[in-house]
């Protein structure tokens, strides 16, 4: 039981699981349900004609977008077989969650994961971000780093894993704690 005077506040909400299970899906169909304003960015898969990803694209929340990574960027930073551009990064992910701390109620992170984490600049002001009065809700990585796992044990942060079986659960839950940390916002 906690007797603090000072009770521990979640205002970082991190959603993880396996690729594929909707991550990015949840975090855009938040967003369209709850009236706030929101600022940052996610990402995207890119794949070509015959379906296979070729890609990642980052694309902030008021439109800017461009490849992050690919199979044919040649780069000293490279996760599994795609060279990772850590300056795209910079430009459309670390210029977007500045933007969002200064001009939105709520910062979008999608992703924390390794490709993003090629940029040095990125770390810092995700840590800036986390660190800051604004909610945030992201994505991070399930292998864990030595960036990730810092933000994995952060009080003040809460790490929901999603599978394709508990979607509607998770999404009425991240809401509802939305909600709530919103009420002595506005």
């Amino acid at each position: 039981m906690n007797t603090s005077k000072n009770p521990i506040i979640i205002k970082n909400i991190l959603i993880t699981g396996n690729p594929g299970v909707g991550k990015t899906t949840l975090i855009k169909s938040i967003i369209a349900k709850l009236n706030i304003s929101a600022g940052g960015f996610y990402t995207s898969e890119i794949r070509d004609n015959e379906g296979k990803r070729w890609g990642f694209k980052i694309i902030s929340l008021d439109g800017q977008e461009e490849v992050m990574a690919s199979v044919e960027t040649i780069s000293r930073h490279k996760v599994s077989k795609y060279g990772v551009n850590p300056e795209v990064v910079d430009l459309i992910g670390v210029t977007a969650i500045k933007n969002a701390l200064s001009n939105s109620q709520i910062v979008i992170i999608d992703e924390i994961g390794r490709m993003e984490l090629t940029s040095k600049s990125f770390r810092d002001i995700i840590m800036a971000c986390l660190d800051s009065k604004k909610l945030v809700l992201g994505t991070i990585a399930m292998k864990e780093n030595n960036t990730s796992k810092k933000i994995k044990e952060r009080q003040d942060t809460r790490i929901i894993k999603l599978t394709r079986d508990n979607f509607h659960e998770i999404e009425k839950h991240i809401e509802c704690l939305l909600s709530k940390a919103l009420e002595g916002r506005t």
